[in-house]
């Protein structure tokens, strides 16, 4: 297969990844904004010459790593590599080619050794603002969620596009974070090209090529073996969300023939004319990532480990929106197909899924003007429930598939007039089961402002909640009202007057197997905790508490859950 014994190829491979991470974090240690260096909203990897990606740093959502996976070889055939030189960098933010909406600047850049292309640097990042609408879900085209940016030379052998940076300059509200953040793009790229030719010099490698193909056929090797352990078949589940103003279905049927699995979305609702559809890279990225999370966690994510997965999607499916389809909210739609695909796996594997989650992100933006009189733009993210595992409660507050970090409310409070007068877990919002769900969190934000701000809400879980599995209960589904009572939309724009207050209520996730198989103790630490109230110990975990001392009434208990 190659020429690499295995403990060598192990310690080249993981030096490989070291050199990502540090290219990685060049970029959070250089970014103008919040939303990079402290929430992680970045990917970085590195590609061989045929734009294959090797490894990927362990900061990064799959929504841009895997994207950026296969974007690469756009790149490469818009700016073949004999066309490109040593200081030379790309970037597009086309949705269809890259990670699903204009605020994702992709930028690869070609690493020379000895004068001869031995690779590519490439990450993605969400910019602040790219004009438009702002980022938000109720735009009827894509034209109108900013600036479309094609693949195009950044950096001409060291000498960046001025007229390029001149354009995006005059199409933002915050120039200098999108602007810093870019160049931070290409300093990344550039630190970890140094350290890939440090690791050239050091193993005497002139070409990339043979380490390449011995990770690819590796990794495929390994996920292959994997899928053969799962029983031949095809297995069917399907979700709601919430949508805009209606209802979403995402069929899946997953179908395993040997070491091959084969997943089709056919039968899921058609794209609609808001800005939640979905461009079939992101639906791969979302599918392959909770594939590989249940059927081979523990290979590296690469080239190799895609290929025994085949996804499709019909055209002009939500999940395969053409265009001039509005996409900015794409996440809305498309953090939920881990629900879809763990749905179908626990018909055969239920040992290695989680339970469905508050899946997609809550993300916050807001822009006008604050205290000063001073132009800003602000968006952070947030998270409601993990789903429960079948070994282990759901995690709180914690971003799932996409691994994007919640930002402090110091740090919040800090960068923008944004205030957070509370931020806490909200009790009983896991789903009762043997291991709970993990809570959503609750967030009263009001804007220190002289003026109406607009506030573009990207929430969902608000109709249908996160499912519990093999008897676990569903977790508390979300909400979102101002301080007069009003409930506005939770996919549009509205103005937040000044001294008004909004209160988020992030859902919780579901939970796994019957919740009177949970340990009674653990059911007493959840209500000292604050978890779980009183009330609902004994309604939904048949436990049966002193609401003084939180002791247990054993007869009581043994009863109640005698009766369960």
């Amino acid at each position: 297969m190659h020429d690499f014994d295995p403990i060598l190829l192990e310690v080249l491979w993981n030096r490989l990844i070291s050199i990502v991470n540090e290219q990685a974090t060049a970029l959070m240690n250089a970014s103008f904004t919040t939303v990079v260096r402290e929430a992680g909203d970045l990917s970085a990897g590195v590609f061989d010459t045929e734009g294959n990606m090797l490894a990927q740093a362990v900061t990064g959502t799959p929504g841009h790593i895997n994207t950026m996976a296969t974007a690469v070889r756009h790149f490469l055939k818009a700016y073949p590599l004999e066309t490109l030189h040593p200081g030379d960098s790309l970037i597009t933010n086309n949705p269809w080619l890259t990670s699903g909406h204009l605020h994702d600047l992709t930028v690869v850049t070609p690493i020379f050794y000895q004068e001869e292309p031995i690779g590519l640097f490439a990450n993605t990042c969400h910019a602040m603002d790219i004009g438009g609408r702002t980022l938000g879900a109720d735009a009827r085209e894509v034209y109108e969620e900013g600036l479309a940016i094609p693949i195009m030379k950044l950096y001409d052998r060291g000498k960046p596009n001025a007229d390029l940076l001149a354009i995006i300059r005059e199409n933002v509200r915050v120039p200098e974070p999108v602007i810093g953040d870019i160049i931070a793009q290409v300093a990344g790229n550039e630190v970890g090209g140094q350290k890939l030719i440090e690791f050239m010099e050091e193993y005497k490698f002139t070409s990339l090529a043979p380490l390449s193909r011995a990770i690819i056929e590796t990794s495929e090797a390994a996920m292959r073996a994997a899928i053969r352990e799962i029983p031949d078949g095809t297995y069917r589940h399907q979700i709601m969300v919430d949508g805009f103003d209606d209802p979403i279905r995402i069929q899946i049927a997953i179908t395993v023939q040997g070491d091959e699995m084969l997943i089709d979305y056919a039968g899921t609702s058609p794209q609609c004319d808001r800005g939640i559809n979905v461009v079939f890279n992101y639906t791969h990225a979302y599918t392959t990532y909770p594939v590989k999370c249940a059927v081979s966690p523990h290979v590296p994510n690469n080239e190799g480990s895609f290929r025994p997965v085949k996804v499709t999607a019909p055209e002009g499916c939500i999940l395969n929106a053409q265009r001039p389809a509005a996409v900015g909210a794409r996440h809305i739609i498309g953090h939920f197909l881990s629900c879809a695909v763990f749905g179908a796996l626990s018909q055969v594997i239920p040992e290695r899924v989680i339970a469905d989650g508050s899946a997609g992100l809550w993300n916050t933006q807001v822009h006008g003007e604050d205290e000063n009189g001073k132009p800003f733009v602000y968006v952070f993210f947030s998270a409601g429930g993990m789903g429960a595992r079948p070994t282990a409660d759901g995690l709180s507050a914690t971003a799932f598939p996409s691994g994007i970090h919640g930002v402090p409310a110091e740090i919040i409070e800090n960068v923008s007039p944004l205030v957070m007068l509370c931020r806490e877990l909200i009790q009983d919002s896991g789903g009762p089961g043997k291991f709970r769900g993990g809570c959503g969190q609750r967030m009263t934000l009001k804007v220190r402002s002289r003026k109406p701000i607009v506030h573009s809400c990207m929430y969902d879980r608000i109709k249908f909640p996160a499912l519990g599995f093999c008897g676990g209960k569903e977790g508390r589904r979300g909400d979102l009202y101002l301080s007069d009572g009003t409930r506005p939309h939770p996919k549009k724009k509205y103005l937040l007057m000044p001294g008004q207050e909004v209160t988020l209520e992030l859902p919780g996730g579901g939970g796994f197997y019957p919740p009177t198989e949970r340990e009674i103790e653990r059911v007493v630490e959840d209500v000292r905790n604050g978890l779980v109230s009183v009330a609902a110990a004994e309604q939904e975990y048949g436990v049966v508490l002193d609401p003084v001392t939180l002791t247990v009434d054993e007869e009581k208990t043994a009863q109640r859950r005698k009766k369960a």
